[in-house]
């Protein structure tokens, strides 16, 4: 079993930077997948970023590739979501997910966070 704490949301404005963070409970977050998805009012939910138990494996979505950054610490039992250059359509409502393995669909995501939402102002 694995529990997830989403924080670091906010208002921020376009061109602007947040770090989200997932903290993770038990001591098995470093066999874990780990993903970050988004929703958005009358969007489907999209998987945004995601990384390898090691870190060394990562994967984005083509609308925040080389603005977005994912990252893990496995000894904090965390992950991040650093934002960058972020636009009014990156608003929405941020999870952050865990896996056996990276995965690109929702349905293979065993455990969720809470949601923490960003909104971006033009």
């Amino acid at each position: 079993q694995v529990q997830l704490v989403n924080s670091g949301g906010g208002l921020v404005q376009a061109g602007g930077s947040l770090r989200l963070s997932c903290a993770a409970s038990g001591r098995t977050f470093s066999s874990y997948a780990m993903g970050w998805f988004r929703l958005a009012p009358g969007k489907e939910r999209e998987l945004v970023a995601a990384i390898n138990w090691s870190g060394g494996g990562t994967s984005y979505a083509s609308s925040v590739k080389g603005r977005f950054t994912i990252s893990r610490d496995n000894a904090k039992n965390t992950a991040y979501l650093q934002m960058n250059t972020l636009k009014p359509d990156d608003t929405a409502v941020y999870y952050c997910a865990a896996a056996r393995s990276l995965a690109v669909r929702p349905t293979e995501y065993n455990y969720w966070g809470q949601g923490t939402q960003v909104t971006v102002s033009s």
